[in-house]
Order: structure tokens, then sequence, then C-alpha cells
């Protein structure tokens, strides 16, 4: 039987080897075959399952909710329409996460013009006495969301 090793999956993927173990043992990556000399053979579709279980852990899943997950695959077509919410699911929340860090970014763009100017300047009295109309407009918003000025 030919597989991948840990360290060849573990490269490819980015990953710690102990993270593959540890998604071995929770349960997550069940099917993983085992040489003659028991060492962990991967095989594609083993390094596709830990490419999905990066993405539900950075779209904000727990293991214990991608193990259900993965129990839902298992169990084949019977759990489509579940699997179709969960996606669809997490999908609105990292659009909704992205929709906080533009905000984030926003403010981060602001603050750094707003200090390049005070540099510029040698002192931020004249550009914090700036009003709405005096900013450049990408930075309107992002003012307006802070409120008063802060340094």
């Amino acid at each position: 039987m030919m597989g991948h090793t840990i360290g060849e999956v573990a490269t490819q993927l980015g990953l710690a080897t102990s993270t593959l173990r540890y998604y071995e043992a929770e349960g997550l990556l069940p099917s993983v075959e085992r040489s003659a000399g028991g060492r962990r053979l991967f095989s594609q579709r083993d390094v596709e399952a830990c490419r999905v279980i990066e993405c539900l852990k950075a779209s904000g899943l727990s293991i214990r909710q991608i193990k259900d997950f993965m129990d839902m695959v298992a169990e084949g077509d019977s759990s489509l329409p579940a699997r179709l919410e969960l996606f669809r699911s997490r999908r609105e929340a990292v659009r909704q996460q992205v929709r906080e860090l533009e905000q984030v970014l926003a403010v981060l763009d602001y603050k750094a013009w707003y200090y390049e100017q005070a540099v510029a300047a040698g002192t931020e009295a004249g550009v914090g006495q700036l009003g709405p109309d005096d900013l450049p407009a990408e930075h309107r918003a992002a003012k307006e969301h802070l409120g008063s000025q802060i340094g």
C-alpha cells in the first residue's frame, strides 16, 4: 500500500506532525492506514480531509463540532442536508468576520494616516482638529466610527 508519511503530509499542509496525530486521536481521521511497521500512511483522501478540517477550524468551529461534521460525512448521503446547512452557516459567520475585520482595517488605515500627518507636522494638534470634510474621503467613516479623537 502506498501512502503519504505523516512528515510529508505535515510539510504539505504546513502543520505539525503532532496536530495530525491529534486529529487522528480525536477521530477526525479515522481511516488512516498503518504500514506493516506501524507507521501512518495517509491517503490522498486523508490529506483532503485535513484541508477541510483546517478550513472548518479557521472558520471558528471547535474540534468537537468538526468531529460531528466528520461523523456526518461517514453517515453518507442521509446527512447531506445537515452538511449543506453547516457550510452555509460557516460561510455567513466568516462573511461577518470579514466585515468586522474590514472595519478594523479602516480604523488602522485612518490612524496610520493620522500619525503620518502628525509626524510630518511635528505635532498632532492640527490633525486632531480636522473636521470630517477636511479628511480624505477614505478615512471619514473610520473617524466617525471612532468618535472623539484619542491619540
